[in-house]
């Protein structure tokens, strides 16, 4: 199994994170608080606990997705419906310096442990809150997953080819990123209190952390109030920025500046292209795509992917060949770097994992172990909070929790 040594505490080390959470934005988020040396206690359903778990392939019947999204976390499975578990959740939201939920708005608060009564009992609390359209606003009651997110967010309009149907993003990025925003919010409003001694509400939303992507097409909307649209692989303003065909494929290219262009154009044969007023600059050639990419392309079709690449990279041009993921799991550069990593599992041992991007280079994120099994440290948990053993065995025969035993 692959190890890193850390050196000192984590940055996170002592912060204590409660998850009320389900499939990917709350979860993706306090995978990286935990990353990061954070105590994560995932608080579940005892009666099949997060949906991820139902969610395939599988591995010996535990989710191979699952077992990623949910690392370094501690597992409690609580029925927060009856009154023993409302008691308990209480307790542990006291000692919590961080709640992060995403249930629909208002679900936490008709149980009891909306953002004002629990942060009455605790101050310092932290309370992110992810949710679809934010806590408030019109089409806050409305449920919101990613792709309506993706949809609401314009994403979807300037995704795939022109004149295409719509097409989202392959990944549910509209959850990750809001799942990233909620972290950096947990992260700052930490950092808030260190001199406030007060925590606060924090409210991110699947379709805000999708807009926050439009950085070009709002560029050109404030300006000319142009319509973003679909450009396929292209840019949205800068060629040649894109995908190109290859005799055996295809190539992503990226000559755009005035270093690049000459140097793009004398690697593949095009110097004639130099000489053409209408690809002067980057945005020139940009408005003049539909003859450009095919002048590119009558060079780069008689060659192949990696005879392109070299001879880009030997001229000091951005490019590179479009990796399936299979190609990405096993890539060469990345294995090299140690990005990918073994967590240790009860059950199936070694589970493969993909690493943290954020490399601290004297404190790197834990590698410790795969999402944990339903209720796997309820017991222990509890006996932090105060309980003894007895009364954890009634909880449990009761179903009010479960053990995992």
């Amino acid at each position: 199994m692959t190890t890193s040594p850390t050196p000192g505490p984590l940055p996170l080390h002592g912060v204590r994170v409660l998850e009320i959470g389900a499939f990917m934005a709350a979860p993706f988020a306090t995978m990286q608080l935990a990353d990061l040396g954070a105590d994560v206690i995932k608080v579940e359903n005892p009666a099949g606990g997060d949906p991820v778990r139902q969610t395939g392939p599988f591995l010996s019947g535990h989710s191979s997705p699952f077992l990623r999204l949910n690392r370094n976390k501690r597992s409690v499975a609580l029925d927060l419906k009856t009154p023993e578990g409302h008691r308990i959740l209480q307790q542990l939201l006291d000692d919590a310096d961080v709640l992060v939920e995403n249930l629909r708005p208002g679900a936490l608060a008709g149980l009891g442990f909306g953002p004002e009564p629990v942060r009455a009992r605790n101050p310092a609390l932290i309370y992110v809150s992810a949710s679809g359209w934010g806590q408030d606003g019109p089409l806050a009651d409305q449920p919101g997953l990613d792709i309506m997110a993706q949809a609401r967010a314009g994403l979807m309009s300037i995704t795939g080819h022109p004149g295409g149907p719509p097409t989202k993003v392959g990944v549910p990025m509209c959850d990750l990123v809001c799942g990233l925003y909620a972290a950096l919010g947990a992260v700052a409003a930490l950092r808030s209190r260190e001199s406030t001694g007060q925590g606060q509400h924090v409210d991110v939303s699947l379709l805000e952390a999708g807009v926050s992507f439009a950085v070009w097409e709002a560029g050109t909307y404030f300006a000319t109030g142009e319509t973003g649209r679909a450009h396929g692989s292209a840019h949205q303003n800068s060629a040649p920025y894109q995908a190109v065909r290859s005799k055996d494929g295809w190539v992503t290219v990226g000559a755009t500046t005035t270093k690049t262009w000459p140097a793009f154009c004398h690697a593949l044969g095009l110097a004639h292209l130099l000489d053409d007023e209408r690809y002067r600059n980057s945005y020139d050639r940009y408005q003049h795509r539909d003859s450009l990419i095919p002048a590119i392309e009558d060079a780069t079709a008689q060659r192949s992917t990696t005879d392109i690449v070299d001879a880009l990279t030997t001229a000091g041009v951005p490019c590179a060949p479009i990796a399936t993921t299979d190609e990405v799991f096993t890539n060469d550069h990345l294995r090299q770097r140690d990005f990918f990593w073994d967590a240790e599992h009860p059950e199936l041992g070694a589970v493969r994992q993909i690493g943290s991007p954020v490399r601290l280079s004297a404190t790197p994120p834990r590698r410790d172990q795969a999402g944990p099994t339903l209720g796997a440290h309820t017991r222990e948990v509890l006996t932090e909070a105060g309980l003894d053993a007895d009364e954890v065995r009634r909880l449990a025969e009761r179903g009010v929790i479960a053990t995992g035993d």
